[in-house]
């Protein structure tokens, strides 16, 4: 009985140690084909949880992660989404919402402007420059939301050159939230002095480390990010769906 149970772990073992080598077998050469073709980029991580035949490889570059796959030999490489068909759903697209979630808790929000509706329970952070378009119109879907608390990180972009200032005085205005609606909502520049010590320079630096380089950017409490304009149905569903904090 003993020898058979030895003979047993061995067996697993051995099988153990050739999946492990399986998993590693190809991996210099995947990291070479990426290289080959975009050396600005790195390889983090190398697994076979690709569709069959292929391994998911996840590349970082300057904006983020990225995640492609590789066949065993590093002969090719499939950039695009994967969709399994019977559930419908987007293996690439989940892989990427786990990989570029934010921690809540990890948000310095004493540096955005705090806007209450309601009863303010459910919670959401955006990134939003005042000069952006889009970002007006998000104000405007935004007011369309109830019971709702908005932490807004104004981040102004290098593309609009008066942003900074605006940005300035709202942040110097003595009712910051009243303020930022009315300059996104009915374009009124609020008056005052622009001076005063803001964290305008801290949000473009926390922009960066979470690779957010476009505006409007929303972050929900579960880490899901959603770049971009989205109307108040769309934003009703994931509100109520993301309000548990990502651990």
């Amino acid at each position: 009985m003993l020898a058979r149970h030895a003979s047993l772990f061995a067996a697993c073992a051995t099988f153990c140690l050739l999946a492990a080598s399986a998993a590693r077998a190809g991996e210099a050469e995947i990291r070479q084909a990426v290289r080959a073709l975009a050396p600005e980029l790195r390889v983090s991580s190398i697994s076979k949880s690709g569709p069959p035949g292929f391994m998911e490889v996840v590349v970082e570059g300057p904006r983020g992660p990225m995640v492609v796959y590789a066949d065993d030999k590093g002969e090719y490489l499939l950039i695009g989404d994967l969709l399994e068909v019977k559930s419908r759903r987007n293996m690439t697209q989940e892989r990427m919402d786990k990989l570029t979630e934010v921690k809540w808790d990890s948000l310095p929000l004493q540096q955005a402007v705090k806007v209450v509706r309601g009863n303010g329970q459910r919670k959401l952070a955006v990134f939003s420059d005042p000069d952006c378009p889009y970002c007006r119109k998000a104000e405007q879907e935004f007011v369309k939301l109830d019971n709702v608390t908005i932490y807004t990180f104004m981040y102004p972009l290098e593309s609009h050159p008066d942003a900074p200032r605006k940005s300035r005085l709202v942040w110097c205005s003595k009712d910051r939230g009243q303020a930022w609606l009315d300059l996104m909502l009915r374009g009124k520049l609020p008056t005052g002095k622009d001076d005063c010590k803001n964290p305008i320079d801290d949000n473009i630096a926390l922009a960066a480390r979470l690779r957010i380089d476009g505006t409007p950017a929303m972050l929900f409490p579960n880490g899901k990010r959603v770049p971009g304009y989205a109307e108040a149905t769309k934003l009703e569903g994931l509100l109520n769906t993301s309000q548990t904090v990502a651990k």
